[in-house]
This record gives C-alpha cells, structure tokens and sequence, in this order.
C-alpha cells in the first residue's frame, strides 16, 4: 500500500537488480477499490522494450514502446523513480530521465504499488 496515496509532487524509488536469465517485469501503480491499473510500466529485458499502459474495467489501453534507451538489462543494478505530476508521471532510472507518462486516469485514487516478474527489488521508498 502507498501511505496517503499519490498526489503532485510525490516520489516513489525503487532499486534493485536484474538477475541473469531474466525476461519481463512489471511495476503498477494500482487503484486497489476497482482494481484499475493507472500506470503499468513493463521492462522486456529480451524484447528491449519498456512497455507503458493503463489498465480501466479490465481492458487494456493503447501502448506507449518508444525510448531511446533502455536501462533494464540483465544483470544490471537499477535506481528508479516515479514522480507524479498534475499531467503525468516522469520517469527516471539512474539518473536519467526514461520517459513521461500521461495521467489516464486520476491519480488521486492510486493506493497501491505492485511489482511483478524477474526482478529483485532491494529498496522501495514513497
């Protein structure tokens, strides 16, 4: 659960590993009463992608691939932040700024960070 919600301004930093032979993972910021997903963000480490998406009533949005670059490799050790906007989440790994995300829906209403997949998470600060 992520004490008080998300609001402007608010910061959530994840670090962790990657470990060999690692192929997807999955970072959602959830609303926990409806089960709507309001950011999904989806590294593919064999692919090279990191997919972004919203999730509303169970269907899936319209995906977001483009960057041009991607930090998430095998192996490899990963300082990430989100940061909530009034528009939209700024993402950034190492760093360095990854992408923008706008807001599909309300943020107000998110409760509750998931992560999922091939991935060890050492530290998670909100």
């Amino acid at each position: 659960m992520i004490p008080g919600g998300m609001y402007p301004k608010r910061t959530i930093i994840i670090r962790g590993m990657i470990p060999h032979g690692a192929n997807r993972m999955g970072f959602n910021l959830v609303v926990s009463r409806s089960r709507d997903i309001a950011f999904h963000m989806n590294p593919r480490v064999k692919e090279g992608a990191v997919v972004r998406n919203t999730r509303t009533d169970g269907k899936w949005g319209k995906e977001d691939r483009e960057l041009s670059m991607n930090p998430f490799m095998e192996g490899q050790y990963f300082d990430m932040s989100i940061r909530c906007g009034n528009q939209r989440f700024k993402v950034f790994v190492n760093g360095q700024h990854l992408f923008d995300f706008s807001h599909r829906m309300s943020f107000s209403e998110i409760d509750k960070l998931e992560i999922e997949g091939d991935v060890q998470i050492s530290y998670i600060h909100f």
